[in-house]
């Protein structure tokens, strides 16, 4: 499988996609978010409100009090940001996305109809148009030794020159409640991840990943 952006993601569900712009890896843009928030928001359409003074909402999306959210950050139109969410720094969320309760994300680039609706940890890491995550899931963003992260393909190591990386999650891709992605794991357009599972590596376009790598194509 392919793991340039075309291939991954739609990035016409999302608004801000010119960060993509001569970008090949999805991840190379992790870097980029910050200054790129702060330029984009001088673009932004009249029914977005700034809330904060690195904080810009669209229109129709609720926030609920308990809500905590840290800018720099941009939140879609029609989004839901539930109770004891956590936004915090260089996040821009597209529209019609669920964040929902004790879901923490820091630096990362969430598409249009995302749902990460309870207790996941979306650090450094994109996901496409219709990802869900499952209650419980953990995009984790820090290898145990504090090295740079590196993505492996059948053919060759790619090295980010990232020390802080969480998952690249493709269109429409479903993770099962309480699974671990480990750092730099990159999921296909149109997988599934079953619950409980610990995911490394690629999973293909298609796939479901069954636990303990058993690997099926998705028909």
């Amino acid at each position: 499988m392919d793991i340039s952006v075309k291939d991954l993601l739609d990035i016409n569900e999302c608004d801000a996609k010119d960060i993509f712009n001569h970008v090949v890896y999805p991840w190379d843009v992790l870097i980029k978010i910050k200054d790129f928030l702060l330029s984009y928001s001088l673009t932004l359409p009249k029914d977005f409100e700034r809330i904060e003074e690195f904080v810009w909402v669209g229109k129709g999306t609720t926030i609920e009090k308990t809500a905590l959210i840290k800018g720099p950050a941009i939140i879609g139109h029609n989004c839901e940001i539930r109770h004891a969410s956590y936004i915090r720094e260089n996040v821009i969320i597209g529209n019609n996305v669920v964040v929902g309760n004790s879901t923490e994300i820091k630096n990362a680039i969430l598409f249009n109809k995302v749902h990460v609706p309870h207790y996941n940890y979306i650090g450094d890491s994109i996901l496409g148009y219709k990802a869900h995550l499952g209650a419980g899931v953990i995009l984790s963003n820090f290898k145990s030794d504090g090295g740079l992260i590196k993505v492996k393909t059948d053919s060759q190591v790619i090295e980010t020159g990232l020390r802080k990386l969480g998952a690249i999650i493709g269109d429409y891709a479903e993770i099962g409640c309480n699974s671990v992605l480990n750092p730099g794991t990159i999921v296909g357009r149109n997988s599934i991840v079953y619950p409980l599972s610990s995911v490394r590596g690629i999973l293909q376009e298609n796939s479901i990943l069954k636990g303990s790598g058993n690997v099926v194509t998705k028909h």
